[in-house]
């Protein structure tokens, strides 16, 4: 059983999940970069090799458990939190400590093997987003749980273990102190301006059109003023709204074709890094907020953490987000003007 520990001086909670160094594919002190030996679990055929499925998109003549679907999701064989049980908090001395209670789940993207996101169908993104959607919202129905968080691990160097492509979906009892922050600072701008801070955002981008690098009807893509990673971007709902799980059917559509695009340009033009992306969602608890508003961050894996950004928390980006935008575009030799581009980059 996993177990998170509270930190007293910072109030940051770690998971302690010893289970999880048996995974196949994790050497110490580093994640290998060749694949595990034997057939891999997610493909289709191999479906007895993994935990009974929870979700499946499949043909209506196919069995659980079988061949014959398209996405499938499934409880993570090496959970960093179990579902079974109590929430249990107690005191060690000074410190604090809570039972592991939570879910983990991995969702299988695609039955091919050698099938990559920037490469599937917008159809078959659409798909994932559905799937993200509906275990959403069935996570949100268990009173223990305060905050779901989707991720995505795309190569060795962002913590894949696994080659085929997969995402990751966990349901924590607590709310991670990361996300409270941002919480937070929407929850301060809010009451000091009575505005939503990402709808400014929104407004801003599109003002200076500096760093836009897709957008359509329901959506936009950007690098962030502040970028912490080359080529770090956002793409946010248009329209305000603080709960992934209340995306509609032309939502979905949009935003897979922004992941697409986005996934496309970080292969041609950054030699398909490893990346991350992570869905920033409102917790299980709040309710409809005029404050928070959902969005994805992409993260290509171009640089490393060193000391100084674990020493102060700062983050050192060589490439400003202006100059990233040039260059995801193709626009730096060019000499493409913002107007144009805003024309070419929009639908």
């Amino acid at each position: 059983m996993s177990e998170l520990r509270k930190d007293p001086v910072t109030g940051r909670w770690v998971i302690i999940a010893s289970e999880r160094e048996n995974r196949p594919g994790v050497t110490l002190p580093n994640f290998a970069d060749t694949p595990p030996p034997g057939p891999c679990p997610f493909c289709e055929g191999n479906e007895s090799q993994t935990p009974p499925e929870v979700l499946a998109f499949r043909d209506r003549n196919s069995q659980r458990n079988q061949k014959g679907w398209w996405v499938r999701v499934i409880p993570n064989k090496f959970p960093a939190m179990k579902i079974e049980g109590p929430t249990l908090k107690v005191g060690e001395g000074m410190y604090d400590m809570m039972s592991g209670i939570g879910a983990h789940e991995v969702v299988i993207e695609d039955p091919r093997h050698d099938m990559r996101m920037s490469d599937m169908p917008v159809k078959q993104i659409e798909e994932i987003f559905w799937a993200y959607r509906e275990r959403m919202l069935d996570l949100h129905r268990d009173l223990r749980f305060r905050y779901v968080m989707i991720f995505k691990n795309h190569g060795s160097r962002s913590g894949a273990t696994l080659d085929h492509s997969h995402s990751q979906i966990i349901a924590l009892p607590i709310i991670p102190k990361q996300v409270q922050e941002e919480l937070d600072g929407a929850r301060n701008y809010y009451a000091y301006k009575e505005r939503c801070v990402f709808c400014d955002i929104i407004h801003q981008e599109e003002s200076d059109n500096l760093r836009i690098v897709s957008s359509n009807e329901w959506f936009i893509g950007f690098h962030p003023y502040a970028s912490r990673f080359p080529y770090e971007t956002w793409i946010l709902p248009r329209q305000h709204e603080s709960f992934f799980s209340d995306i509609q059917i032309n939502e979905v559509a949009d935003l897979a074709r922004l992941i697409k695009e986005a996934l496309q340009r970080f292969k041609k033009i950054l030699k398909d890094p490893a990346y991350n992306f992570v869905i920033h969602t409102a917790p299980c608890t709040e309710e409809d907020s005029p404050h928070y508003h959902w969005h994805v961050e992409l993260i290509p894996r171009l640089t490393r953490i060193a000391g100084f950004e674990w020493g102060t928390g700062f983050y050192i980006n060589s490439i400003s987000p202006e100059v990233a935008t040039k260059r995801i575009l193709g626009l730096e030799e060019n000499g493409v003007e913002p107007e144009e581009r805003v024309r070419t980059s929009v639908g």
